[in-house]
């Protein structure tokens, strides 16, 4: 899908399909007004006889304009004018984004980027309209012998003669950011047996070789057993696929400037080892790896805009089945930062891969680490898939992503992690245990990994809830993406 600039008047362009805005109450945009216009009053006309009402996401496709050099027309409501939010205009652009999906046009030519909505500028509009269109458009058609037939749309050109540049900028955000949240899905949406840990090792090396800038480095189970991370590689043990340490690290600023430090949970399939899933669904268990994935699409990203940033990327990756020399629940484990681990429930995993990243991640010395995974169903339970949980043990940092989820329309929330849930994680045998009992379980999960997380600000993302859906719909989404690129686009503008 190409993205495009157009900034010639109006009345100066010819498509096969213009997108405008309609409101309540009979109200045009100014594109829709100078539609109206070009076409003898018609869009006008058909407000009146209310073939579309203008609420938010109604959508009207007009096949034929007399007096006007447009083939067709989309109108897309937006609902009233005064009160459009940032939700409601993402909203209206998917309403849009499927409607052209399901059509024979090629190419268009989008006038949504024009509308005010406060606090927001022309940058984020165009970053909106690219990264819903790319969404509406995705196809995993990877594993297929007859894949569907591609989408006829092709092209979308943004329209604005105001601010060009700004627009421009949006679009090579959104490009980006769409590119990244695909590169997400599609690693994400692989079965475990094509995208295994030496997979997403390759991915790695192979997003690394297209950015000067960006450099992968793989670590063995030799060299992690060398480091000490008896945590992880006791996960991995009962896999015939051997665990990779990935790590991306790009380089955008001087070599003095403290990274910021992504780590991502790779387990590629999670069986629960001895503690044995449920059968049913267990094949959406190949979605443990979207943290891994959302890394993989955030470095790729901040590569490509060339961001003034030196940002990590660290994935544990590794499979997490049953087998003879698998953990069994009451082993002790020692992780790499020296504490010793009870193990009563080999399916909290997640946790026992993270512990030994995150200790790894001080070698970089970072200014922050965000780690995020599907670490637990209590997330789902506790916040359902709308917002991802958001815990981490410094105000500024997990300020700042909640400030970013709300620009990217990638929502989180803030859950506590006070030093009273610590409790439910002692044991008579070891350090720590591995779980904390039913109550609070994403709490108690974070407060197991900031037992590792003491030297530098971190925050955690748990996106159990969100990383994929389920139903007619499944598929992986590509969050936590969005937010982790806004994140980095806002500490770039105070670089």
């Amino acid at each position: 899908m190409d993205y495009l600039l157009a900034n010639t008047p109006l009345e100066s362009l010819s498509t096969e399909c213009l997108i405008v805005a309609v409101f309540n109450d009979i109200k045009l945009s100014p594109a829709a007004q100078n539609l109206d216009s070009l076409s003898n009053g018609v869009i006008t006309d058909i407000l009146q006889r209310g073939d579309i009402k203008g609420k938010v996401a109604d959508t009207l496709l007009i096949n034929y304009l007399p007096h006007a050099a447009f083939k067709r027309a989309l109108l897309v409501g937006f609902g009233d004018a005064d009160k459009l939010s940032a939700k409601t205009y993402r909203e209206a652009l998917n309403a849009a984004a499927k409607a052209l999906k399901s059509s024979h046009i090629s190419e268009a030519v989008c006038c949504l980027a024009e509308i005010n909505l406060a606090g927001l500028n022309a940058t984020w509009n165009a970053r909106q309209i690219v990264e819903s269109f790319d969404a509406a458009l995705y196809q995993f058609n990877h594993c297929k012998s007859k894949p569907a037939d591609k989408f006829s749309l092709t092209s979308l050109s943004l329209h604005d003669q105001s601010d060009s540049d700004a627009i421009q900028t949006g679009i090579n955000q959104g490009i980006a950011i769409a590119q990244g949240v695909a590169l997400a899905k599609r690693v994400s949406d692989l079965p475990g047996n094509i995208c295994t840990p030496t997979y997403l090792a390759d991915q790695a090396l192979e997003i690394a070789a297209q950015h000067a800038n960006l450099s992968a480095e793989i670590l063995e189970e030799a060299e992690m057993q060398k480091l000490g991370m008896g945590s992880f590689l006791s996960v991995s043990r009962g896999s015939r696929q051997p665990a990779k340490l990935i790590t991306l690290e790009y380089k955008g600023a001087d070599a003095d400037i403290q990274p910021i430090v992504f780590v991502g949970k790779g387990l590629t399939f999670d069986a629960g080892g001895i503690s044995l899933k449920p059968s049913a669904g267990m094949d959406e268990m190949k979605y443990d790896m979207c943290g891994s994935a959302a890394v993989l699409g955030a470095l790729q990203a901040a590569a490509q805009l060339q961001l003034p940033l030196n940002i990590v990327g660290i994935i544990p990756s590794s499979e997490n089945m049953p087998d003879g020399d698998a953990n069994k629940p009451g082993d002790i484990v020692t992780s790499m930062a020296g504490l010793t681990i009870e193990i009563l429930n080999t399916d909290a995993e997640g946790r026992l891969i993270l512990c030994d990243a995150l200790t790894y991640a001080k070698k970089f010395n970072p200014d922050v680490v965000i780690d995020m995974a599907t670490l637990t169903g209590a997330c789902l339970v506790a916040l359902g898939r709308v917002p991802s949980g958001l815990l981490g043990n410094d105000e500024t940092l997990c300020n700042d992503l909640f400030n970013a989820s709300e620009t990217a329309l990638d929502s989180i929330w803030r859950l506590p992690l006070w030093d009273e849930y610590q409790d439910q994680l002692k044991s008579n045998f070891a350090d720590i245990a591995n779980i904390g009992g039913r109550d609070a379980g994403t709490i108690t999960a974070a407060c197991f990994l900031s037992r590792f997380t003491k030297d530098y600000q971190w925050a955690h993302l748990d996106i159990a809830g969100t990383a994929w859906k389920s139903g007619d719909a499944k598929g992986a989404t590509g969050r936590p993406v969005p937010l982790l690129v806004q994140y980095l686009l806002n500490r770039a503008a105070t670089a």
